[in-house]
């Protein structure tokens, strides 16, 4: 099943396969696209797809009255993920996911994703449940609209801050179609732009072997809303000759730390 252009899952060309409260199966294409901050090739569009299909898989075992809110994404990542999707640049990365232990007050959705049949990363999500929210926004059925460009800043509506020192900073801008049916930025777009600040913050330095990123965790804290002086930034806590760890941040348009992430790499 397509999406609408005009809402965040169409305008990453994920479509949904199978929704079920035993089994989801999404895919999402991601040949070609880079890294804003740093020209490369990125693993960041894997955590939009693992948003997607493990927060399905929790969403689809809520009773009537109510709602999910993702808590935590975790997502682990093969070493040879990037010449895998290299190999195959036309390929889909096809994401299933499942339920993991019981539902109550929560739920824990256990993914994994493939290409072409080798499996390049397994991921979890957390929800938990809310009364069905009091007005939600509708998605748009007509599948009209135009993408904004094919390079990956342009469809997450994003630009690269001014910084000093050891940070890297990217700028989240107001694009209505990257939010969700509350009006907050997509969960995956934000765990894309913290992806790509902590992997851009690790390489730096040009002449230095390229850090891979190898986990990806991270913490939704509160509603993340795009525009104003709302930005995603990492700074390194570790840069070592084999790893590196960074720490990163969503900070909303209200000034306030929307989410929190740590991005681990390899060498």
């Amino acid at each position: 099943m397509p999406y609408p252009l005009t809402t965040p899952l169409g305008r990453f060309g994920i479509e949904t396969a199978l929704e079920s409260s035993e089994r989801c199966v999404a895919t999402i294409p991601v040949g070609g696209l880079r890294n804003p901050l740093t020209g490369e090739q990125t693993l960041a569009p894997l955590a939009m797809l693992v948003d997607h299909i493990g927060g399905l898989i929790n969403h689809a075992r809520r009773d009537l009255d109510e709602w999910t809110v993702s808590s935590e994404l975790a997502l682990e990542i093969v070493p040879e993920a990037t010449e895998v999707l290299a190999s195959s640049p036309d390929a889909l990365v096809v994401g299933t996911s499942q339920p993991l232990g019981s539902k109550g007050r929560g739920a824990l959705g256990m993914c994994e994703l493939a290409v072409a049949g080798t499996v390049i990363a397994t991921a979890t999500v957390r929800s938990f449940y809310i009364t069905v929210p009091g007005s939600l926004t509708a998605w748009p059925q007509d599948p009209a609209g135009s993408l904004p460009g094919p390079e990956l800043g342009r469809l997450m509506a994003v630009s690269a801050g001014e910084t000093g020192g050891t940070s890297s900073v990217l700028v989240q801008h107001d694009d209505p179609v990257l939010n969700n049916s509350v009006g907050a930025v997509h969960g995956g777009v934000s765990s894309m732009g913290l992806e790509l600040v902590g992997s851009a913050t690790l390489n730096r330095d040009p002449e230095g072997a390229p850090y891979r990123t190898a986990s990806l965790r991270v913490n939704f804290l509160r509603p993340f809303h795009g525009g104003g002086e709302a930005h995603y930034r990492a700074t390194p806590s570790h840069l070592g000759r084999s790893s590196g760890v960074a720490e990163a941040e969503a900070v909303g348009r209200d000034g306030r730390v929307a989410l929190i992430a740590r991005v681990t790499a390899y060498r």
